[in-house]
């Protein structure tokens, strides 16, 4: 456990984000083992198949996601007031209700699944691949609702490096069974579901193991769960809902557009499938900053130290912005040499589109470090309403993309829907931050009178 209430903000900040974004990488990297070794084992339209689904996980995974991150929330916020008692409620009621959601999105999943892939205009000779590589993944639900729920409940308190630590090691087990799944038992691609599935298991099972011997503060007994009430569910169902639908409502523009690629084609949806697994990669270190700016907001938050998050967060824009710019310039020279890891040299037609994508999407990464420091922030202050508007914009823009500019452009029109749904996002996020400034510098100057106040009694 560690507060990052004391000490140099972006130092703290940049120390906690350092391993999310390492963790991160490796979290992409079970996605990016699965389109690696199934474009160069099983073919181009597997991957397709794989790449086809990545919108689908979103819109059902994101909201697993959005939840748990924002029940952690306020496990943050009162481990920075320093009241463990309510860190404990906090925990028991996270679970309480992330295993209710648990039961209704496996069902919602694997019941719409097929009908999903079918409005999505899925090309029928991957539909089928497509449809059993999700029904695996959104079959063991509960295995990456307990990974989200845990691993951001222990960075709540502070610790970033161990749920990393878990990660790395699943990782590798992960490369190891789709290996083994792939070439040796020839699964296809439900083996690769399989072995991601089983790999994420693991870090569950390291996580609770951690709980139980490290963290005495989160070890729970029945008795714990008679402690929940109607006011501690209301305020994280206030607090996670929002942030879980946020995560949808993004998912359904990725959707609408992933519908848009694949009426432009295999082609193009490999090309999107390629260029996107790199454009993640390139964001990463942008997002990390984002969710420490999350926890290092919610604990300063509860300790009532508001001119803190203040300077974390200008301080946060700047280098945001900086690693923008340096992962733009990269990706968009080096970008089409990345692509080949997944379809190699023998589809000029995907490097090609590759390229239009990151010359659209990479110039505007700049506009999404700012987004990323400014949504974490409001989220981490509790305020869930605006970050699902500014979700909202972005449907509205990316289904704008996919639905006229991808019709009247091309691929080039599908390319600029990321670019304008993250302007759409800021163009609801920045107002309502400029809000929360005013309330916090007024919060903090009744601070500063306070202890000026009490400096003078005692004196």
């Amino acid at each position: 456990m560690k507060t990052l209430t004391k000490g140099n903000p972006i130092k703290l900040i940049l120390l906690f984000a350092v391993p999310l974004l390492i963790g991160n990488l490796f979290q992409q990297l079970y996605s990016l083992s699965d389109t690696i070794i199934v474009g160069q084992t099983l073919g181009v339209d597997a991957l397709a198949a794989v790449g086809s689904t990545g919108s689908i996980q979103f819109l059902i995974i994101g909201f697993a996601q959005g939840l748990t991150a924002g029940l952690s929330i306020l496990t943050a916020q009162y481990f920075g007031a320093g009241d463990y008692q309510k860190v404990r409620q906090s925990f028991v009621t996270s679970i309480v209700i992330t295993v209710i959601v648990t039961v209704l999105l496996t069902i919602f999943s694997l019941t719409f699944v097929g009908k999903i892939l079918e409005l999505m205009q899925t090309p029928a000779e991957i539909k089928n691949d497509a449809q059993t590589f999700i029904s695996v993944i959104f079959a063991s639900m509960v295995v990456l609702m307990a990974y989200n729920l845990l691993s951001n409940i222990i960075r709540a308190l502070g610790d970033s490096k161990t749920p990393l630590y878990f990660l790395i090691f699943a990782t590798i087990v992960n490369v190891i069974l789709e290996l083994l799944f792939l070439l040796v038992f020839h699964w296809g691609i439900a083996g690769a579901g399989f072995a991601t599935v089983l790999a994420q298991g693991i870090s569950v099972v390291l996580c609770i193991v951690y709980i139980i011997r490290k963290l005495p503060l989160l070890q729970i007994e029945w008795k714990d769960f008679k402690t929940i009430t109607k006011e501690s569910l209301g305020k994280h169902l206030y607090v996670g809902l929002p942030m879980a639908f946020q995560m949808s409502i993004i998912a359904i523009g990725a959707v609408l557009l992933q519908s848009a690629l694949n009426g432009l084609g295999t082609t193009a949806v490999a090309a999107s499938t390629a260029g996107g697994k790199i454009d993640q990669l390139a964001t990463l270190p942008m997002m990390s900053l984002g969710v420490a700016m999350s926890t290092f907001t919610a604990q300063n938050y509860g300790a009532k130290k508001c001119g803190r998050i203040l300077q974390g967060v200008r301080q946060t824009i700047i280098v945001s912005i900086t690693v923008a710019i340096i992962g733009a310039v990269l990706i968009i020279i080096f970008g089409k040499q990345l692509v080949t890891l997944f379809v190699g040299n023998q589809a000029p037609a995907v490097l090609k589109l590759s390229q239009t994508y990151f010359n659209i999407t990479c110039t505007f990464y700049w506009v999404l470090g700012i987004l990323f420091v400014i949504r974490y922030t409001l989220q981490g202050l509790g305020q869930s309403i605006v970050p699902t508007l500014a979700g909202i914009a972005e449907l509205v823009m990316r289904s704008s993309a996919a639905l006229f500019l991808a019709k009247a452009l091309g691929y080039a029109g599908a390319c600029c829907a990321n670019p304008m749904a993250w302007a759409g996002s800021c163009f609801v996020l920045i107002p309502s931050y400029v809000k929360s400034y005013k309330m916090l510098k007024q919060r903090e100057k009744e601070q500063d009178n306070k202890s000026n106040e009490e400096s003078g009694t005692e004196f």
